[in-house]
């Protein structure tokens, strides 16, 4: 009589669950892979994602049962830690995170494999410190409390990134993937995140561009609106935000006539903005970088700072880029396309974004699991009964 074989038990790990963005995008591409697999994550404000995600079994930590823990998690930082490592993970033969704070964080037994796929190092302990806790972004106790947790977040940050806790680390991007090797002192695989395309190609949408340029996302320090504003005030041209954030009271109190912000958008709504648009405008240091991608797949020329991962996805004939994050070099990257909006063709956009489809991302991610996986030692046979490879 032939013995029953055991199923592989798979855990996914995600640092919070209050909403759709790229982060849960790529997570729900990964549990498509896993559908048998169970989610664990610090915060979840149940409807907030999506139905592939609610279906499966989630397990939230204590903080979950906070009131309005949603509005307030980030005030947690320090003990984040603490409620990362405490999950029950005995049971889980494969882990995989999805991290950008403290999933990664995570304790495995001794006998499983655990996998991660970072997003960023915790950015606002390490390179970013001074965008999100400088003298004009917080409060002088705020910073004063940052500076104190900082030593030791970025301990912890790197004592939780060690072979013992972690298996393989996998970046975002080759940028991502050089600050994985500077702050942990690993290598990382680079696998990149998707876009949507189909959403940026159906019929209904305007084929008339307006004269209006176009930003979209969080107002989070390392964003640069405020660079943006400083530009298009100067310059007298349109510019329409799409987005909310920590910063929105001090952006829009520098904003010029010539700057709207649109507040909240829905996904339609944000996709007519970007196929009206003359140019889509993007002054961060992002690990990746969605928005530029979503702009190119809707036929809108990009204005971009040159580093990050946009070096992995604008082409050097795609896009009106600038070499320093300063706003005399955006105005000469703003003004370039103002002389010439149809210098790169529609067709010749979209082409370039289509090298990021959710069914690459898929068949990259499930390799490098199996790949990882069986270097381990461990069955290919059971992995394949509970991953699909092609979804």
């Amino acid at each position: 009589m032939v013995g029953h074989r055991p199923q592989l038990k798979v855990a996914v790990v995600h640092d919070w669950l209050t909403g759709m963005r790229g982060g849960e995008l790529c997570l729900e591409a990964i549990l498509e892979l896993f559908p048998g697999a169970d989610v664990f994550t610090l915060i979840h404000v149940k409807g907030s994602v999506s139905q592939t995600i609610e279906s499966h079994k989630v397990v939230s930590s204590p903080l979950n049962s906070i009131r309005h823990i949603e509005k307030w998690y980030r005030h947690f930082l320090p003990i984040l830690p603490y409620f990362a490592e405490s999950f029950n993970l005995r049971d889980y033969d494969l882990v995989i995170s999805s991290s950008h704070c403290v999933a990664k964080g995570i304790r495995k037994s001794p006998n499983a494999v655990h996998l991660s796929y970072v997003y960023a190092p915790m950015r606002y302990m390490w390179n970013r410190f001074d965008e999100y806790f400088g003298k004009t972004k917080s409060s002088f106790v705020t910073r004063a409390v940052a500076s104190l947790v900082r030593p030791f977040l970025q301990s912890w940050d790197r004592a939780s990134s060690s072979v013992e806790r972690v298996d393989a680390l996998c970046g975002i991007s080759h940028f991502i993937a050089s600050e994985i090797e500077a702050y942990y002192q690993r290598p990382a695989q680079v696998i990149f995140p998707f876009v949507e395309l189909d959403r940026f190609t159906k019929k209904g949408l305007s084929k008339t561009r307006d004269s209006f340029y176009l930003m979209v996302g969080a107002f989070a320090p390392y964003k640069r609106v405020d660079l943006a504003i400083e530009v298009f005030n100067r310059l007298g041209l349109q510019l329409k935000i799409v987005g909310a954030g920590q910063d929105e009271n001090r952006l829009k109190a520098m904003a010029g006539p010539s700057v709207e912000f649109l507040g909240y958008q829905t996904n339609e709504q944000i996709v007519e903005w970007y196929s009206r648009c003359r140019g889509f405008v993007f002054p961060g240091l992002e690990d990746f970088g969605i928005t530029p991608l979503e702009a190119m797949a809707s036929g809108a020329p990009v204005i971009a700072f040159k580093a990050g991962g946009v070096c992995d996805t604008i082409p050097s004939d795609c896009g009106f880029v600038f070499d320093e994050q300063t706003a005399s070099s955006l105005e000469t990257a703003v003004l370039a396309c103002e002389k010439d909006p149809t210098r790169f063709s529609e067709a010749q956009l979209r082409e370039a974004s289509a090298r990021f489809t959710k069914q690459r991302f898929q068949s990259v991610f499930s390799h490098w699991v199996k790949t990882e996986w069986v270097s381990k030692g461990k069955s290919e046979h059971l992995l394949a009964d509970v991953m699909i490879e092609s979804v």
